[in-house]
């Protein structure tokens, strides 16, 4: 039998996770303790994930990955024994609670304490994302729940301390607190700094209602397993509704999307105008083009910083600087579809006379016929990329005619994982590769690392389009690093825009000569500890970065 290196069994895993969530969703339902559950866990662990630490190591649990899977998870989903997966339609006009996670855009709804239903509108890249997630949650459950108890199966004073907190509602603080903190680091194998830190890090969450958030969510993990263990009854069951079933691949999200933006570029009459598409977050681009025309006059001492120190300190003030871009040719596009992709639209016709920062270099010097029209998207989320961007470029019918827009850029600003440098480098992907396929897409890109300052650290390469970023293995990445494939970063999303741009190019919907723009700051180095996406976001630090592609992409659209 062939031996396999750990970066062939990390791959077989990932093929593993992706292949038995697929038929999981076809089956309809499945139970974490039964045997496809089993696999799926199996195939987890074997992975490994950086971002869930130590979920391995059966005498501790995994607080980090906890703290960044429960910000990405309802609150309460801990309780719950029956979580559903749904389509939208399914929610329309009850009066089910909605729940949106801090740091995920999906729709939540609390049906009753023990059962929870997510609504999947971003196709199979959300469904990865989340049964991993609660994946890891129920393996660090199980670990709660073998620590209730000695090895007599008696319940331990420490238990019985944190459900006395947790029924009684008792209020912490002070001495209390540290004790209850102390306890909770005994159950959890922890240290009391490690404890408190993460304690202190979700009580940011904490509600009048929803105090001492880890002491909570530790509790309703150990309790649902135990209940488990009593009755068969309360086994955690995940279901896929037939509604959700139907809808998987037909892209009817991101048709509802795109037609909304054609509607709205043809009313404001801008489908004989140049149009370049910008996939980046909604502040950069608006902060860029028009925060030193909104602010500069009302505090003369930002006159002499640079662009990257003016936008940090100017915040503060995004309204100001809104109400000036909405008087100066900024439409918005709220989504309506479900794709939860809101969009921009800019009518540089509209910039003329406006004072730009003087290391901006933008040229307003066009007829109003010829002026590009900026469409900027926020960001999709994985295989939604895809679908987003083929139904974007493709030709716009409504009733009486049919309208090919004039795309004549497509840029990709985003957030990636880099391995061969450190947070806030900058990456310039030549190509993108499929994590576990053979599919990979090479092109010409419109940036280079000419375009940026010799003491910024730039790289370019191929990057490796991922499943999901709780997926990322070491030793997988550490084999695209070093082989002659030499990747510089991770992503979700690039090789699913190529795909649809080059599929909408052999289509005929747009130029063979549009150009195409892919940069990426690095939010994490999934290959070195601490530098994980569970470390948190990067701040104040990631300014710099974003702004700087977001001005290179801008200056070339604006030549």
């Amino acid at each position: 039998m062939q031996i396999l290196t750990k970066s062939q069994k990390a791959r077989n895993s990932v093929r593993t996770i992706k292949t038995t969530i697929d038929a999981l969703a076809l089956r309809g339902y499945y139970k974490p303790t039964g045997k496809s559950g089993q696999t799926l866990a199996e195939a987890l662990r074997l992975l490994s994930p950086e971002i869930y630490g130590t979920m391995n190591d059966q005498r501790i649990i995994e607080i980090k990955g906890l703290e960044y899977v429960v910000e990405r998870l309802p609150w309460g989903i801990e309780k719950c024994n029956r979580i559903i997966l749904t389509a939208r339609e399914e929610f329309e006009n009850t009066s089910f609670e909605l729940i949106i996670p801090p740091k995920r855009r999906r729709a939540c709804y609390l049906i009753s304490e023990k059962e929870i239903c997510f609504v999947i509108t971003r196709g199979f890249s959300e469904i990865y994302d989340m049964l991993t997630h609660i994946t890891f949650m129920n393996n660090e459950a199980e670990k709660i729940f073998h620590q209730m108890k000695d090895r007599n199966g008696e319940i331990t004073h420490e238990w019985k301390r944190l459900e006395e907190i947790i029924l009684r509602r008792t209020p912490l603080s002070g001495e209390a607190l540290d004790k209850a903190l102390w306890n909770l680091s005994i159950i959890l194998g922890r240290t009391m700094h490690e404890t408190k830190e993460s304690y202190d890090y979700l009580e940011k969450y904490a509600r009048d209602q929803n105090k001492h958030v880890l002491l909570n969510i530790i509790y309703g993990l150990g309790k649902r397993v135990e209940e488990e263990k009593a009755d068969k009854d309360n086994e955690l069951m995940i279901t896929f509704t037939p509604s959700l079933q139907d809808i998987l691949g037909n892209q009817s999200y991101s048709r509802r999307w795109a037609d909304d933006i054609k509607r709205k570029l043809s009313a404001l009459g801008f489908h004989n105008r140049p149009v370049h598409i910008i996939s980046a977050n909604l502040h950069s681009v608006v902060n860029l083009i028009y925060g030193y025309g909104a602010l500069c006059e009302l505090s003369k001492d930002k006159t002499c910083m640079n662009v990257y120190d003016f936008i940090s300190k100017m915040k503060s003030e995004h309204e100001k600087i809104k109400a000036y871009a909405d008087a100066h040719g900024l439409y918005e596009v709220v989504d309506r579809s479900g794709t939860h992709i809101d969009c921009q639209i800019i009518d540089t016709a509209q910039l003329k006379g406006i004072t730009f920062h003087p290391d901006l270099h933008i040229n307003t010097e066009y007829s109003d016929d010829d002026a590009p029209v900026l469409f900027v998207m926020d960001y999709a989320f994985g295989t939604q990329a895809f679908e987003a961007m083929d139904e974007l470029l493709d030709p716009y019918k409504d009733k009486e005619s049919t309208h090919r827009f004039d795309f004549r850029s497509i840029s990709v600003m985003g957030k990636a994982g880099i391995l061969i440098g450190k947070k806030g480098d900058i990456m310039l992907a030549n190509s993108h590769v499929f994590e576990g396929t053979s599919d990979n897409y090479m092109f010409e890109n419109d940036i280079s690392r000419d375009d940026f300052p010799s003491d910024t650290p730039v790289y370019t390469g191929p990057m490796v389009t991922v499943v999901g970023t709780s997926l990322q293995n070491r030793d997988l990445l550490k084999r695209f690093q070093a082989s002659s494939w030499k990747a510089i970063g991770l992503e979700m999303e690039g090789g699913h825009y190529q795909k649809a741009i080059t599929a909408s190019i052999i289509r005929g919907h747009i130029s063979r000569n549009v150009k195409i723009r892919y940069a990426y700051y690095a939010s994490d180095n999934p290959l070195l500890s601490g530098q994980t996406l569970a470390s948190g976001s990067m701040g104040a630090e990631g300014i710099k970065p974003t702004y700087m592609i977001t001005k290179v992409i801008v200056e070339k659209i604006m030549a």
